[in-house]
C-alpha cells in the first residue's frame, strides 16, 4: 500500500494532515524518511510519525523445505502429517506454502508469511523455471520434448499449457522444466503419451536450488542473498 493512504487510513490523520507529513519528512519506513506519497509500505514495515511507530511492522520468514513422500501440502489436515507439522516454528499458522506438491511427490517446498515474495516466485507470468526430475515406467521417447515444448492441451481446464524444456538423462529418466503449477501437470503431461510416472522430484523453483544437505523432511532458514534472488 502507498504510504499517503495508508496514513490516511488511520483515524488520526486526514489526507492534508498526511501531505504536510511527508512533505516535511517527519514520516520513516524502516528507519528512512520518505516524502514520496508512493512509497511502499508493507506489513513488514515499521512506520513511525515524528518517532512515533504507528506500525511495529512484523518479520518476514522464508524457509527451504525438503518434502519428503507421504505428507500433505496443506497448513492442516485431518488425517495425513502436512508440511508444516515438520517445522519447529512459533506461529505457524501465519505462514502458507510457495508451490505446493502432492502427496507423494518429494523435494523442494518454499514456506513463507510473504505473499508478494511467494507470488512472484509461483506466477506463470514471471516465468520462472519449476524443474522437476522424473522417473517414468516406460521409456521416454524423442517425441516427448518435442509434444512438450509446443504445449499440451489440457481439456479439464481448456487451455494449452505453456512451453516446457525435456532433458533425457536416462531411458526411463528425465528433467522436466516448466512455468506453470496446474493440478498434477507433470504427471498429465506424461499421461498423455500414457506413461506412469512412478517418481517425482523437485529440485528448483526459479533461482533457488534444494540444498543438498537438507535430508527429506530437514527444512532451512533462506540466506538473505536467496531471498533477494526471487
Amino acid at each position: 500500500m502507498r504510504v499517503d493512504r495508508f496514513l490516511s487510513n488511520l483515524p488520526r490523520f486526514n489526507r492534508q494532515q498526511v501531505r504536510l507529513l511527508l512533505a516535511e519528512r517527519r514520516v520513516s519506513v524502516d528507519g528512512l524518511a520518505v516524502s514520496d506519497p508512493h512509497h511502499e509500505v508493507r506489513e513488514f514495515s515499521r512506520v513511525c510519525v515524528d518517532d512515533e511507530e504507528v506500525q511495529a511492522g512484523k518479520p518476514a520468514r522464508y524457509f527451504m523445505l525438503h518434502k519428503p513422500q507421504g505428507c500433505v501440502s496443506a497448513t492442516s489436515d485431518p488425517q495425513h502429517p502436512t508440511v508444516l507439522d515438520l517445522l519447529d516454528e512459533m506461529d505457524k499458522d501465519e505462514l502458507h506454502i510457495a508451490g505446493r506438491l502432492d502427496f507423494n511427490t518429494t523435494g523442494l517446498m518454499l514456506i513463507t508469511n510473504d505473499g508478494q515474495w511467494s507470488r512472484r516466485l509461483t506466477q506463470p507470468t514471471t516465468k520462472l523455471p519449476k524443474i522437476y526430475l522424473v522417473e517414468t515406467q516406460e521409456p521416454i521417447g524423442p517425441e516427448y520434448a518435442t509434444t512438450f515444448a509446443a504445449g499440451l492441451y489440457f481439456a479439464f481446464e481448456d487451455l494449452t499449457t505453456r512451453p516446457a524444456v525435456l532433458d533425457v538423462v536416462g531411458p526411463t529418466t528425465a528433467r522436466l522444466s516448466i512455468v506453470e503449477g496446474r493440478y498434477h501437470q507433470v504427471k498429465r503431461m506424461f499421461g498423455h503419451f500414457n506413461n506412469k510416472v512412478i517418481a517425482l522430484h523437485r529440485e528448483r523453483m526459479g533461482p533457488l536450488v534444494l540444498d543438498a544437505e537438507l535430508a527429506p523432511g530437514q527444512y532451512r532458514a533462506l540466506t538473505d542473498e536467496e531471498i533477494r534472488q526471487v
